[in-house]
């Protein structure tokens, strides 16, 4: 039976997808800096984000339906995902799959960047009010809000709604705040710039993955090295510094392309990686650099939350885990 005729007989759904690409994102090595099946961090474990997957399935199976909110079916994830895991393993991840899956199973829309570009335009106040309560359930690392907004701060979670309120703020009005920062200095959000700009960097990770060989996790690992190449990782960027973070990517970006001489810092745009240099990138060298972002507490969790969201593409596109 192929992968359409199970679509067609309703044994493989939107949600499943989802599932399998959190885990699948979690399965690739090496990721460097990022927990993988070879590597856990001091503070984070490879089944506490296999944990994390499973308990966010009702919130997914929320994001497939009609009746509840992207926030609510969003909050919902980040609830389970901390019940079962015990910690903070998806959050950025569930950010970019709610949508996702809300377009999918919409039959008015699809999983394209249209698609999930009128899910975000369509997101609410309530739906920004959601979002905030998350924060209330794990710890998320986060900048300072830009100037003016420290009403609007996140880490203030449910306390920040009469401000939403006043304000009108939808959940895309405050991710947009974050997607491009007034401070040229500091690295935006890249999750957030999904949100505002259709998902470009997931979509674009998606070809590169599709149009690869290989086992699913392996090409998960090349289109991770690809994105951290690309663009400064938030998560690094919040963590350890903007400068940090340019460097993290240069050093991507150096086992990417290792006989470019004037390869120094991020590539500058997702679209500018040449989709030929993901697939030849040399895992067993990203190997050494996996190890020394682990001991340098190098996290570009940011870059796995987008590898993430382009493996349920992958896999809403055809992409088998089956050889």
């Amino acid at each position: 039976m192929t992968r359409r005729e199970r679509r067609d007989t309703g044994a493989t759904g939107p949600v499943d997808d989802a599932t399998l690409a959190l885990l699948l994102e979690v399965s690739g090595t090496p990721k460097p800096g990022n927990v993988d099946r070879r590597r856990d961090l001091d503070d984070l474990r490879f089944e506490s984000f296999l944990g994390g997957a499973v308990g966010a399935r009702p919130g997914l199976e929320l994001a497939a339906g009609e009746t509840v909110a992207v926030g609510n079916a969003f909050e919902r994830a980040v609830e389970g995902m901390a019940a079962r895991a015990g910690t903070n393993t998806q959050f950025g991840c569930l950010l970019l799959l709610t949508p996702l899956v809300r377009a999918t199973a919409d039959p008015d829309r699809d999983c394209s960047p249209a698609g999930v570009d009128a899910v975000c335009r369509a997101a609410t106040v309530d739906d920004a009010v959601a979002f905030y309560r998350a924060f209330e359930t794990v710890d998320v690392a986060v900048d300072d809000p830009p100037a003016g907004a420290d009403d609007l701060d996140v880490r203030r979670g449910s306390d920040a709604e009469p401000a939403l309120r006043e304000r009108g703020a939808t959940l895309r009005d405050v991710l947009a705040l974050s997607a491009d920062p007034d401070d040229p200095e500091r690295v935006p959000d890249r999750n957030a710039a999904e949100w505002v700009e259709g998902f470009p960097r997931t979509f674009r990770a998606t070809e590169w993955i599709l149009a690869d060989e290989g086992p699913l996790a392996d090409r998960a690992a090349r289109a991770f090295l690809g994105l951290l190449a690309a663009e400064p990782d938030t998560l690094v960027a919040s963590t350890r510094g903007a400068e940090t973070a340019r460097e993290a990517s240069a050093r991507a970006r150096a086992v990417l392309e290792p006989d470019e001489e004037d390869a120094t810092g991020a590539v500058g745009s997702v679209d500018a990686v040449d989709r030929d240099t993901v697939h030849g990138a040399d895992l067993d060298a990203a190997e050494s650099l996996a190890e020394a972002f682990v001991a340098e507490g190098i996290n570009p969790g940011t870059t796995a939350d987008l590898t993430c969201a382009a493996l349920f593409v992958a896999l809403r596109r055809g992409a088998e885990v089956a050889p």
